[in-house]
């Protein structure tokens, strides 16, 4: 059995919404987004700060394969991508990256690397999370990058 659904239209012959109509449509849309929206913007700080952590470990490989060819860790970061003039060419065997640059924490900041390090004897990097500002509690760093 087929049902037709026809538009009759109203008084004055319009077939427009009413204003009640659009106002309940609006309502209902502003609280699917307040029962929504804290739970997604949840779940992209969380995996912001995964993605950090991850790349941090990403660094770490690439440091530890840097120092087994060179026999030293680099001076910065950019040294994994471009061999640095005072390194002989047949033990530099980069780029140790795989993107071939070196990546921004997800918040578009660069990240911090130190050799010697400060928490670890060869190494410290770190991102300076969201707020851009080093030392504060949303920091990611190689001295304590597990998943959480």
């Amino acid at each position: 059995m087929l049902i037709k659904l026809a538009l009759r239209p109203r008084r004055g012959g319009s077939l427009a919404f009413t204003l009640m109509e659009i106002i309940l449509v609006v309502v209902i849309i502003g609280i699917m987004l307040t029962l929504v929206a804290p739970r997604i913007t949840g779940k992209t700080k969380k995996a912001q700060d995964v993605a950090a952590r991850r790349q941090i470990d990403a660094f770490k490989n690439s440091l530890q394969q840097y120092e087994m060819d060179v026999g030293d860790f680099p001076k910065n970061l950019p040294d994994l991508v471009v061999k640095p003039s005072d390194v002989p060419e047949d033990k530099w065997s980069g780029p140790y990256l795989a993107s071939n640059v070196v990546p921004k924490d997800p918040w578009g900041h660069e990240y911090h690397y130190k050799s010697p390090g400060e928490h670890f004897k060869d190494y410290d990097i770190w991102s300076d999370g969201k707020d851009g500002q080093s030392g504060t509690d949303d920091d990611i760093n190689s001295w304590a990058t597990e998943t959480k």
